[in-house]
């Protein structure tokens, strides 16, 4: 039998291909990344935001709450439904109390003469609702529009 000496290239190969191997487990157990959900709601109807608040419910039950992060953006006529009196008040405080986030688009606040004393206390604020959304997509959020 002719054995002949690994040269270093063989070698080091070799030694990248073991590494390689003994790293897997660990690889295998890297835990997946949160899912991020970015909701628009740029009506002013409570049916469409029950529907958009049924949505972000549904991806906390099938999800899980620790595995799913929601943003509801409203912008345009859905801003109203931000304010303290909209018939849909209850059901928004609910979802912000679940740990979904809930923000209003100051553009839109300005044109329609509103301030954040008009809105409901736990309502988060963006400076543009439409640039909120796109920031979201460019950092790999998903988009729902309901």
């Amino acid at each position: 039998m002719n054995v002949q000496p690994l040269s270093r290239r063989t070698f080091a190969a070799s030694a990248v291909a073991l590494a390689l191997v003994a790293a897997l487990p660990a690889l295998a157990q890297k835990p997946a990344a949160k899912n991020r959900v970015v909701l628009q709601v740029s009506d002013n109807d409570p049916a469409r935001w029950n529907l958009a608040l049924n949505n972000a419910g549904n991806l906390q039950k099938d999800l899980g709450m620790d595995d799913v992060e929601i943003e509801v953006v409203a912008y345009g006529p859905g801003i109203g439904m931000l304010k303290s009196d909209s018939p849909v008040a209850a059901r928004i405080a609910s979802a912000l109390g679940n740990g979904i986030h809930v923000v209003a688009c100051e553009n839109t606040m300005a044109g329609q003469k509103l301030q954040k004393s008009d809105m409901l206390p736990a309502v988060g604020y963006v400076q543009s609702g439409v640039v909120e959304l796109m920031k979201k997509q460019q950092q790999g959020w998903a988009y729902l529009r309901p």
